[in-house]
């Protein structure tokens, strides 16, 4: 009984993050969807230690596993936009195939620069405490 409250009351907390960003990007008429800024919110939440990431876990990971089943309604939608589609289908594919390589490939260049300078960091760590110990 206290997990299923806690879950609820991890998925009411999301949710009021996920209102927050929604109010803010109405209210400031802000080019950012508010479920982006809900996820900013969250984001800075966690990073500055006033959530801890214990108080949301179970919820997340719920809505995480059951991600695609949000995005039925949107294939439904799709199908009321057949002639678009078929307009313009070959564009937008290759725009979203793009968009999706160069993101992919920004995300590994980044996470290999920052993994690389990680290890120089270490290295130079190890170095410095062996010139201190001898």
């Amino acid at each position: 009984m206290r997990n299923g409250c806690l879950f609820i009351a991890q998925l009411g907390f999301l949710w009021l993050i996920y209102q927050l960003g929604q109010l803010l990007s109405e209210s400031f008429h802000l080019p950012v969807p508010g479920n982006v800024l809900g996820m900013i919110i969250l984001f800075l939440l966690l990073s500055f230690n006033i959530v801890k990431i214990n108080w949301v876990e179970k919820g997340a990971l719920f809505l995480n596993k059951h991600l695609s089943f949000f995005f039925v309604p949107i294939a439904v939608g799709l199908m009321t936009y057949t002639s678009l589609l078929k307009e313009s289908g070959l564009a937008l594919a290759v725009i979203l195939f793009g968009s999706s390589i160069i993101g992919m490939a920004l995300t590994g260049g980044v996470s290999q620069f920052l993994s690389a300078r990680q290890i120089q960091r270490e290295k130079g760590e190890d170095a410095g405490e062996r010139r201190h110990s001898i």
